[in-house]
C-alpha cells in the first residue's frame, strides 16, 4: 500500500468511524498546539513543532491509536487513561469511546515541553 499523500488523503481512506474520531482527536491536537504543523510520517499523520515531531494518530482494524512518543507521558497519565489499552508507545482507544478532551491536551502540553527541554540542551 503506498503512503498517504496527506492527512486529507489518509482520513479520506479510513472507514467512517474511525475518520471521524480521528477528526475529533486532530481537532483536540490542534487546539492543545495551535502552533503544530501537520505532516504523514510511518505512514500516518503526525503533527510537528518547532522542528520537532510533537504526536502521532493511527486507525486500525479494531481501534485508533494516538503516538504520543514518550513513554514517560503515558506512564505519567496511566490513571487517567485507566479503561484505554496502553502500551510503551502507543494509546489505543475504540471509535466509539474517544480520549478525553483534557488528557489529550495535558499529552501534548508535555510534549510540546519535552521537545522545548530538549532543544534548550
Amino acid at each position: 500500500m503506498a503512503a498517504p499523500a496527506s492527512v486529507e488523503a489518509y482520513l479520506a481512506a479510513c472507514p467512517a468511524d474511525s475518520r471521524a474520531a480521528l477528526e475529533d482527536l486532530r481537532a483536540m491536537i490542534k487546539a492543545a498546539a495551535p502552533e503544530a504543523s501537520e505532516t504523514i510520517r510511518y505512514q500516518m499523520p503526525a503533527f510537528r513543532a518547532h522542528g520537532r515531531m510533537l504526536v502521532w494518530m493511527g486507525a486500525f482494524r479494531d481501534h485508533c491509536s494516538l503516538f504520543p512518543g514518550s513513554g514517560a507521558l503515558i506512564e505519567a497519565h496511566r490513571d487517567e487513561l485507566a479503561g484505554y489499552r496502553i502500551a510503551k508507545g502507543t494509546i489505543q482507544f475504540r471509535p466509539d469511546k474517544p480520549l478525553p478532551a483534557a488528557v489529550v491536551e495535558a499529552i501534548v502540553k508535555a510534549r510540546l515541553a519535552e521537545n522545548a527541554a530538549r532543544s534548550r540542551r
